[in-house]
This record gives C-alpha cells, sequence and structure tokens, in this order.
C-alpha cells in the first residue's frame, strides 16, 4: 500500500479565494483605518505618558532635594536639645531625620534616634546606603554647626510614583473615550461611501441614470464623476448595441424573404432554362446574404470592447497587408472588367491588428469595384512615413463619387446612396472601416479622385 501524499501547505487567500490576497484586517477600509488609528494612539498614549511619567518623577524629585535644602537651611540657629526634650519632640510619622553636630562632633538635635544613619554628615546633596538602605541627605555648614537633613529613597520614590500615576491617569482615561470617537468618526466617514455603493447595489442593469453627485466629500466625488463617465458610456454603448440588432434583423430579413421568394420559383420553374436562371439569382441572393453577415460581423468585432478589438497591436506591413486583401477583391474586380492595381514603395510597417487591417483594405476595394462602373480602374497605393507623418493608404476609382454632402452620412451604418442599376450593398463598408481606423488612432478622409471618383485616404499616426 502506497503512502498517501502529503497535503499540500494552505495558500493564503482573499475574499475571492486567490491566493497573495491581503489579510483580513486589510481587506477592509474601515478596519485599516480603525486598526492604523488604534496603533497610533497606543503608541502616542505610550510616549506621552512616558514622557510625563519620567518629567513628573523629575520634577517630585527635585522638589524634595530643594525642601531638604530648605529644612536644612532652616535649622542654623537651633539650640542644644536635652535627650529627654529630644524624646518628646521625636515624632514617628515624620520620614524626615534631622540631625545638628557641633564641629567638635557633640550632637547638638536629632528630632528622633535612627540606628541605621552615620554618624556623620555629608555635605551638599547626597545618597549613601546605610545597614542596606538608601537616604537621601542634604549637609550644610553654618554658624559652627553641621546640620543634615535625610529622607529614605523609597518614600521619595513612592511619593513620585504616586505623583506620576496622578499625571498620567487622565492620559488612560481620556485613551477610552477617544478610541470610541475615532470610531464614530471613521464609521461616519465613510457613510457616504456606504450611500453610494448602496444606490450601485439597488440598481439593474437597465438602471444607467448617473449617480447624484450632490452633498459629497471631495475625496469621493472623483470617483462618483468616474461611475457617472463609465454609466454614460455603457449606456450609449448598449443604446448602440441595441440599434446595431434592430437594424441588423432588418436588415437581414430583405435578403432571407429573397431567398425564400428565390426558392419558390426555382421550385416552380417550368423548364430547364428557368429553372437555370432562378438558380443563378438563387446563388447571387445567397452570396449577398454571405456579404451582409461577413460584414456585420466585422463590424462587431470592430465595435468598442469587443474581444478581438482588445487585442494588443503588434508590427506588421501595411504594403503586404494589402495585397494579401486586393487578392480577395481580384476575383469580383476581374468579373466586371475592372482594373486593380496596388503601388507601395518597399516595406511599410505600422502597429495594426493585421486582420481587423486586412478587412479595412477589403471593404475600401470592394466598394470601389462594387460602386464603378464595369470596366473601371481602381488604384490602391501605400505611401510611407514621412516628415513625422505615419504611413498612408490611398484608394482612388473613377466610379461616380460621393457628392460633399452626403460624405459625413456614408459613415453611418445601412447607409446607401441610390445609384440606381443593380449595384446592391449592405451600408457597412465605410462604417466597418471607420471602426477600425478609431482603433488605430487614423483618421478617414474622404477626396476627389484624379480619376475621376471618390479618393479615400486612411493616414495612421506615427510609430512611437
Amino acid at each position: 500500500m502506497r503512502d498517501a501524499p502529503p497535503p499540500s501547505a494552505p495558500q493564503p487567500t482573499g475574499e475571492d479565494g486567490g491566493p497573495g490576497a491581503l489579510p483580513w484586517p486589510l481587506r477592509s477600509i474601515r478596519r485599516r483605518m480603525l486598526l492604523t488609528l488604534a496603533v497610533g494612539l497606543v503608541i502616542t498614549s505610550t510616549v506621552v505618558g512616558g514622557i510625563t511619567w519620567r518629567s513628573v518623577r523629575a520634577e517630585t524629585e527635585a522638589l524634595f532635594d530643594y525642601q531638604l535644602r530648605q529644612m536644612a537651611l532652616s535649622l542654623r540657629d537651633q539650640g542644644a536639645v536635652a535627650p529627654e526634650q529630644a524624646d518628646a519632640l521625636a515624632d514617628g510619622d515624620l520620614d524626615f531625620v534631622v540631625q545638628v553636630w557641633s564641629l567638635d562632633g557633640r550632637t547638638v538635635y536629632a528630632n528622633r534616634a535612627h540606628a541605621t544613619l552615620p554618624d556623620r554628615a555629608v555635605l551638599g546633596g547626597a545618597e549613601i546606603l546605610v545597614a542596606g538602605e538608601r537616604w537621601r541627605t542634604f549637609g550644610v555648614l553654618a554658624r559652627g554647626r553641621v546640620i543634615q537633613v535625610a529622607q529614605p529613597v523609597r518614600i521619595r520614590q513612592q511619593l513620585a510614583t504616586e505623583a506620576a500615576l496622578r499625571a498620567v491617569a487622565p492620559i488612560a482615561w481620556m485613551a477610552l473615550p477617544l478610541a470610541l470617537g475615532l470610531v464614530w468618526l471613521v464609521t461616519d466617514g465613510l457613510r457616504p461611501l456606504r450611500r453610494v455603493a448602496g444606490a450601485l447595489r439597488r440598481r439593474d442593469a437597465a438602471s444607467l441614470q448617473p449617480l447624484p453627485a450632490t452633498g459629497l466629500p471631495e475625496e469621493l466625488s472623483p470617483l462618483v464623476g468616474a461611475l457617472n463617465g463609465l454609466l454614460a458610456r455603457l449606456d450609449q454603448t448598449l443604446k448602440a448595441q441595441r440599434a446595431f440588432v434592430a437594424d441588423a434583423a432588418h436588415e437581414l430579413r430583405s435578403p432571407l424573404t429573397a431567398l425564400k421568394l428565390q426558392l419558390q420559383m426555382l421550385r416552380r420553374a417550368p423548364d430547364e432554362d428557368s429553372r437555370a436562371e432562378a438558380l443563378a439569382q438563387l446563388a447571387g441572393g445567397i452570396d449577398r446574404a454571405a456579404r451582409l453577415v461577413e460584414q456585420l460581423l466585422a463590424l462587431a468585432r470592430s465595435e468598442p470592447g469587443a474581444e478581438a478589438a482588445s487585442a494588443p497591436l503588434q508590427p506588421c506591413d501595411l504594403a503586404d497587408i494589402a495585397r494579401s486583401a486586393l487578392a480577395d477583391t481580384l476575383a469580383a474586380a476581374q468579373a466586371r472588367g475592372t482594373t486593380l492595381t496596388v503601388e507601395g514603395d518597399g516595406p511599410t510597417p505600422l502597429q495594426a491588428d493585421p486582420s481587423a487591417l486586412r478587412a479595412l483594405v477589403r471593404n475600401l476595394a470592394d466598394n470601389a469595384v462594387r460602386y464603378s462602373p464595369p470596366g473601371a480602374q481602381v488604384q490602391v497605393r501605400v505611401q510611407p512615413a514621412a516628415d513625422g507623418q505615419g504611413p498612408t493608404l490611398v484608394v482612388d476609382d473613377s466610379g461616380p463619387g460621393i457628392p460633399l454632402a452626403e460624405r459625413e452620412r456614408v459613415f453611418d451604418r445601412f447607409y446607401r446612396r441610390d445609384l440606381g442599376g443593380d449595384t446592391l450593398g449592405s451600408g457597412l463598408g465605410l462604417a466597418i472601416v471607420q471602426a477600425v481606423a478609431q482603433r488605430h488612432g487614423a483618421s478617414v478622409r474622404l477626396d476627389d479622385s484624379h480619376l475621376g471618383g471618390l479618393r479615400v485616404e486612411v493616414g495612421f499616426p506615427p510609430s512611437s
């Protein structure tokens, strides 16, 4: 029996379960702010409390030293006191021990007997250790006498600690209400953000009206403005998609109806010649329907937000793409007797999507061939970048051209010019050209051609 493999180490997960996410306390802005403020409050309180503690203790020690000095100086005129009188004046509650000696070492006065005190004075302030206990003393020589006042260090430290605690206590007492105030402040500060989130949560896919932008904090206004801009763009995109679907359905209805009629005519054909004619019409209708579907798909791929439209641009050669795209149009040009020529001065490097660029060239050439009379001329020229300009694609034809008043409208979807005859189109060719050009940052310009028809210039931006 084989051993089971060891369990894999657990991976840190976030709200989405993915590894490498933030730890739990940092996933919420509120928790993050409260944690940061709480740490700051603790550090600040500790530092302020420590400084206050040391300052109060130092000041208390200085005050006690001052009291020792003043008490010693005040006893300069103390006369001799008999031992029986000293015992009567002794007070066990007095922390200070006062000793007065004459210059010959005779004790003049002692407020109470203390076995652990030295029998000699140290002039000035000093700290002495007697029988394991530390004393703070101050001795002074005045008027032929030596006066020493002593106080146990433990009592001084106890009093200093009590004074420091009384000074630090307000800081500790204020920490709790300050922490509660910070919680309220953070919660209240994030309330507008929760209102905006609630307003978005209550909406559905059809509610794309802008969010209210009044009464918002300055920090939240840019976010709401960006959201409103996104909602406006989404609304515009959805409207365009709905219009596109409606127009596409309307445009597909006609060729499908025509196919049904042509199929009925084929079934009812009385002889072989009628059947062949109906079959040819049916094949032509299928070709037109297939071309319409192909153009609809090409236009959908060029729409902003489409997966194909978000593909990264890559280095390519505009001249090679133009020659490849024109190969698809050559059969139609030969069928109409149209002369189709390509001119290009060597390689023309460009950052582009090759498939989208091929669709642009193919639609321009197909429009030029389709809308020009039989036997016309169509010239496709690729001009390399020069003088800070990017490469340019120029398509000239000898067809009827487009009047100046209609040159803006021909870029609309499903717009067709009435040219008479049997020229049929979907009205999507220039719309596809415009969408692909916009994706590549190029400009499309219509002008009169030297061949007598229409000139289409697509100017690409210079490579960075």
